[in-house]
């Protein structure tokens, strides 16, 4: 098996038909299987698609498990030689994942890599960037000039999108991940329910002296929705304690600085 594709979903099967329908054309040239975890949808669940896509696999869980322990029961029970994370609110685009899977058959060295995110007009959306810091999360709140800046710093916003490109990570509504590297650096961290688990795999991948690259040969349409618009949410209360724990296991907080040096000192050791 080439490749599994998991898709995690939470009371959107409006979204998930058309996310499904898309596979095809996305995976044209290699073997590959399909896996559903229903994180404890309300109402309708996937199962009432199991008649239009008999191919897919189905993990359905009673309650909201969070995204993290989530996708790991279907990177467990998946079988490819790399493991495909997608959101369900997103179609793919003919051959987009082929692209995914040839560029890291060509790069042994890269451990995950994630496609061109665009909305359903065509826009693109910055899916790749600099690894966060807190002192960006708290600019970023405020409406400034200098907070723009600094949005548009982090985002990669300058750059065109055009290009192959090394990047500190991509987000998780789409990443492609060689098994190999997961086995070495281990499954998403269950203890982020919701939150940056998809920044703090890249920044172990990153630690462990694999590559994450951004590749616009494929392409992605994401209609982003976010689980968690207020702080006081029961979801944003767990997203910040996401964030908190993030800061605090990798041990910084207002500059990239230590940060890049630990990774450049990974590199260095990984090529001695």
């Amino acid at each position: 098996m080439k490749a599994s594709v998991v898709i995690l979903t939470w009371n959107s099967t409006n979204v998930l038909g058309a996310c499904l329908t898309s596979l095809s054309q996305g995976l044209m040239a290699h073997l590959h299987e399909v896996i559903v975890v229903d994180n404890g949808s309300r109402g309708l669940t996937p199962a009432a698609l199991r008649a239009e896509f008999p191919w897919m696999r189905l993990v359905i869980n009673r309650k909201n498990r969070g995204v993290a322990p989530a996708r790991n029961q279907g990177i467990r029970v998946a079988q490819g030689e790399y493991v495909i994370l997608l959101d369900d609110d997103t179609v793919v685009q003919p051959k987009a994942f082929d692209h995914l899977i040839s560029y890291l058959d060509e790069h042994p060295d890269v451990g995950l890599c994630g496609p061109k995110l665009v909305d359903p007009q065509g826009q693109l959306q910055l899916s790749c960037r600099l690894f966060p810091t807190l002192g960006d999360k708290l600019v970023r709140r405020f409406s400034s000039a200098f907070s723009q800046r600094v949005s548009c710093e982090v985002e990669m916003a300058d750059w065109d999108h055009g290009s192959v490109r090394e990047v500190d990570y991509v987000i998780g509504a789409c990443q492609a991940i060689r098994r190999a590297a997961l086995a070495e650096v281990g499954l998403l961290d269950e203890r982020i329910f919701y939150g940056p688990e998809d920044i703090d795999l890249c920044l172990r991948m990153r630690e462990a002296g694999w590559r994450v690259v951004y590749n616009p040969q494929a392409v992605v349409v994401h209609r982003e929705r976010r689980a968690a618009r207020s702080l006081f949410s029961p979801l944003g209360w767990r997203h910040l304690w996401g964030v908190v724990y993030y800061f605090y296991k990798h041990q910084y907080l207002f500059s990239r600085r230590r940060l890049y040096a630990r990774l450049h000192s990974a590199m260095m050791s990984e090529e001695l």
